[in-house]
Parts: structure tokens; sequence; C-alpha cells
């Protein structure tokens, strides 16, 4: 049995000629659902401090809704393989936006802490397949040594949503209260459907057939237990969990961090939310642009995307370890977009690793399940950062002392990841060319 190799052409023979306008094209549009579902969580925490005041909460009852929410998206996640099969991806991703958008609306309706709770936990079921149905469907109108920058675009969408739509629904809230931006979200994830189902077309990776020019269908599966527990696979779930507990928090916590922890008037604490965002759009772009130019190139996938990545992760891991022995309420600011910015970037060189290590047939199974224990990390962080303040002694300690065992977490997993990381050996058994 022959060893295949990862295809280094951009567009297999026999793609047509518009294929890299219109796969960049679909990629954009993929952005812009990611930036919706993104929107939503970040409003969560835009609306924290609102929604506590009108329903009575304790911080401990909010971090149970992000870490529910997170729970209930990673149990989704695990339905990204079976909506491929049984939908299709241009099905399945409609169907999700729409249900979005439904299952906003009853907190809109009836606020209760009872309506949030379900309305969280039945967004975070239906958003849960949404990441790895994204991915697989940009992936496959991209090369495998192509993957780190439209990976890297769709990541983007939660630094763009709150560059571009928070800000402006921190305004609408400051102007008509926090359920006209739910209502906002609602209506633009029903108005995204229509141009999606009519743009919609596969890729001609992974879908018609590999990049090799073999049928997809010829290539054998292999066992789930033999990906899920390769080296590689568990060196990425190790990196990915402490930066999206990092992640989740600063979706949950961090406007309130600004507001009751360093002192900003709601609607700055608002704007501010983009501040990290920023950083993190410079490093994702710039990254994941590097990485796949190293990459093509010859570059080791090893060093550059699962080594580096990991590194960023232990970077990100120390500046969060050092917040309480800064005095400057910028210079805290600017430490946390920083660690964001390190943090956020290392999802696409991860999930590009991943859809190498598996044959094309399981890559939205595969994905799945990455991005399912990716999310442990937001069900650990909202809640556990939510105990933590109801039991410090102030707003600022309580945040420090979260920021302080996510940089922790981040440093111990982060040098994990490295010790494990071998790609070349996991590709090599988990995608072996049919006899």
């Amino acid at each position: 049995m022959s060893i295949a190799t990862p295809p280094t052409q951009d567009v297999p023979v026999g793609a047509p000629s518009d294929s890299r306008t219109r796969a960049w094209g679909l990629t954009g549009m993929l952005v812009v659902l990611y930036m919706l579902s993104s929107s939503d969580k970040a409003v969560f925490g835009l609306i924290t401090v609102p929604l506590r005041e009108e329903l009575g909460l304790t911080a401990t009852q909010i971090g149970l809704t992000g870490s529910l929410f997170f729970l209930a998206y990673a149990l989704g996640s695990f339905l990204a393989g079976p909506l491929n099969r049984r939908l299709g991806l241009k099905w399945a991703i409609a169907l999700i936006a729409i249900l979005w958008a439904v299952v906003l609306l009853p907190l809109v309706l009836w606020a209760a802490f009872a309506v949030l709770l379900i309305s969280r936990t039945a967004l975070g079921v239906a958003e849960g397949p949404a990441s790895a149905l994204q991915h697989t469907a940009a992936y496959s109108w991209h090369a495998p040594n192509r993957r780190g920058l439209p990976g890297a675009m769709i990541t983007s969408g939660t630094t763009l949503s709150k560059i571009l739509v928070v800000p402006a629904l921190a305004f609408v809230m400051h102007s008509y209260g926090w359920r006209a931006t739910v209502l906002v979200l609602a209506a633009a994830s029903i108005l995204w459907v229509g141009p999606w189902l009519l743009a919609w077309r596969p890729g001609p990776y992974l879908t018609r057939g590999r990049a090799d020019g073999a049928p997809a269908s010829a290539e054998p599966s292999v066992p789930w237990r033999q990906i899920i527990l390769s080296r590689t696979f568990i060196g990425g779930v190790c990196a990915v969990i402490p930066a999206y507990i990092l992640i989740s928090v600063v979706l949950q916590w961090l406007p309130s961090y600004f507001e009751k922890g360093l002192g900003y008037s709601q609607l700055q604490s608002g704007w501010m939310f983009a501040f990290p965002s920023f950083v993190g759009l410079g490093t994702l772009l710039v990254g994941s642009y590097l990485s796949d130019w190293a990459v093509s190139r010859g570059a080791s996938v090893r060093l550059v995307r699962m080594w580096i990545p990991a590194a960023a992760v232990l970077a990100a891991g120390v500046l969060l370890l050092a917040l309480g022995s800064i005095d400057s309420r910028p210079a805290t600011v600017a430490a946390i977009s920083v660690a964001y910015g390190l943090g956020i970037a290392v999802f696409p060189q991860f999930t590009a690793t991943m859809s190498e290590i598996c044959p094309p047939r399981q890559l939205a199974g595969t994905l799945g399940a990455f991005l399912a224990l990716q999310s442990m990390g937001g069900v650990i962080g909202p809640l556990a950062t939510g105990v933590i303040l109801d039991h410090a002694p102030n707003a600022i300690a309580g945040y420090e002392a979260s920021f302080r065992y996510i940089g922790v977490a981040a440093a111990v997993l982060a040098v994990a990841s490295i010790l494990l990381a071998a790609p070349a050996r996991d590709r090599a058994r988990n995608r072996p060319l049919a006899r």
C-alpha cells in the first residue's frame, strides 16, 4: 500500500477557469456568516450588565449561562458529520443560519433566567456544527497547502464582528435597549440565507474528487479512534483549549471587565471591545498568509502549523500572568489585546493541520470532533470566571485571578502540544491510498 502525499497544485485538473474567483467569493460569504454567529456570542457579553440588572442575576448565573452555551456548542459540533452526509453543505449551513434566528427570539419576548438558559443552550446546539461545516465548505475550494489563509479568514469573522458589528450594536443597545440588538442579529441571519442558497456550489477538492485526480469515494476511511487518538490531534486539542478559554472569557466578560473592573463607561466598554480584535485580525491574516507561503515552499508542517502556534499560546499565557503587575489601564488593555490576538491566531493553523491527517471523506467529522473538544474551553471559562468574581474581594481582583489561571493553563498545555505534534507521521497512518 502506498502512502498519499498532500496535493501541491492550487487547482485540480478539470476545475473551471473561474474557480479561484468563486472560491474566494464563497469563502467571503462564509466569513460573513461566521461574523453573525460571533456577533451573537460577543453581544451576549455586551448585554451582560443590563441583563444582570434587569433579571437580578449573579455573576455565577451569567457564567453558568455562558458555559451551558459552550457545552451545547461542543455537543452540537458532533452533528457536523451527520448533517453533511444527510443534507449536504448547502442545506445544512442554511438550516443552521435559520435556527440561529429562531432561537434568539424567545429571550426578547419573555426575559427570564429560565428562558435565557433555554435560549442560549438551544443556540449552542444550533451553532455547534457550523464552524466545522463552514471550514469544510471553504476547504472544498482550497488545496491543503493553501488552507491557512481561508481558514484564517473564516476565523477572522470573530474579530471582524467585534470591529465592525459589535460597536454598532453597542450604539443600538445604548439608544434602543438590549432587545433591539438581538432582533437586529436575528434579521441579519435570515437575510444571509437567500444569497447563500443561490451562490453555493461544491468545490473541486474533497467533494467531486481528490486533488490527485482520484474520486473521493475511492479513498478508504480509517477508524475514528485512530484519528482522534493520534498525537497530532491530541496535541492540537491541548493548544486550542486554553486559547478557547481565553476567547470565551473575552467574549463573555471583557466589556464587564472594562466597565466594572477598569472603570470605563458602558459606551466606552462597547467600542473598546474591538481593541483585541484589531490585534487578532492582524495576527490571523498575516500569520496564516505566512504559514501558507512557508508550507507551499516545503517548510515543515510541524514547525509552521504546530510548534509556532503552540509557542504563541505560551506567549499569551505569559502575558496574562503579568497582568497583576501592570498599573496602567491602557497598558492592561494592550496586554489583553495582544494575548487575545496571539490566542485567536492559532485556530486556523490547527484546523488546517487536522484537515491533512484524515481522509477527505472524513474531514467534516474530524473537524467537528476537534472543534467540539476545543469548545470545552468555553464550558470552563465563563462559569469559572463567574464563580471567581462572586468570591473575589473586588471586581479587579476577580478578573486578574481569572486571567492568571488561564495563563497557567496556556503555558502548561502549550508545552504539551509542542511535545506531541507529529503531523507527518499521523498523515501517513491516516490517509492511505485505495488499493
